[in-house]
């Protein structure tokens, strides 16, 4: 916006001891750069001496776009695998972009989510899904859900044939193993509830593959109760839970 004033004469008369000089400035709106009816959103100046208006320069939105830039806004968030933006807007862009299902923000974009299967952290994936959880200080993991409540050589034929991933199958655990888990219960569950899977059963135990004794021609399996940690032996023709361990990663 320039604002003018005009001279609009200077007469000098010299007169004894006198001087007189004449300095008036013009009252005409357009002369001094008020030449609109209207400013978009009222940014401007109006006329003192009239109803005409000087507007603010048409580089504002280049303004304010250069402070946003400078800011860390310069995401559009559109396209494949984007939902939108996270947080506020500066001048219609973002720092940061949500990203649609199966994407994730990785490196200042939304990609693709990799499609992982073993080994991830305290758990393990087929095809990016949990299947098992790591019992710590073990390289074993156990599945997050039972397989049943049923004898043992049934308990033993179906964690053998269960596959975790492909040709990834499953075992009865071991005394040990089972043991493991028990000692471990809480940090499992945990694990097991938040990626779909079930807690353990307490009202009755589980199936080890470790053989205990022969009772009556009859072979007998440890088996490990969740709800307190015992172990005991058991005749093969009773219902205990199966829960299926992962012997191949």
């Amino acid at each position: 916006m320039k604002i003018k004033f005009l001279l609009l004469g200077t007469s000098l008369s010299f007169i004894p001891l006198t001087v007189n000089a004449q300095c008036v400035a013009t009252q005409d709106c357009a002369t001094l750069g008020y030449t609109e009816t209207t400013c978009n959103g009222g940014k401007g100046v109006k006329c003192p001496f009239g109803n005409k208006w000087a507007c603010l320069g048409a580089n504002e939105d280049e303004v304010r776009d250069k402070l946003c830039q400078e800011l860390g806004f310069t995401l559009i968030c559109t396209g494949t695998g984007y939902a939108g933006g996270a947080g506020s807007a500066c001048g219609g862009k973002y720092t940061q972009c949500t990203c649609a299902s199966g994407y994730e923000w990785k490196d200042g974009s939304c990609q693709k989510k990799v499609v992982l299967t073993g080994p991830d952290g305290d758990v393990y994936k087929c095809n990016g899904e949990v299947v098992a959880v790591k019992v710590s200080n073990m390289n074993f993991y156990v599945g997050i859900k039972n397989l049943g409540y049923t004898g043992w050589s049934k308990a033993n034929d179906t964690c053998l044939n269960y596959s975790f991933c492909g040709r990834l199958k499953g075992t009865l655990p071991t005394l040990d193993q089972l043991k493991a888990m028990y000692y471990n219960k809480e940090a499992l569950e945990s694990l097991f509830v938040s990626n779909g899977g079930r807690k353990f059963s307490i009202d009755n135990s589980y199936w080890s593959s470790t053989y205990y004794s022969s009772n009556d021609g009859n072979d007998d399996y440890y088996i490990v109760n969740m709800l307190n940690g015992a172990a005991n032996g058991s005749g093969i023709y009773s219902d205990r839970y199966v829960r299926p361990g992962l012997v191949d990663y």
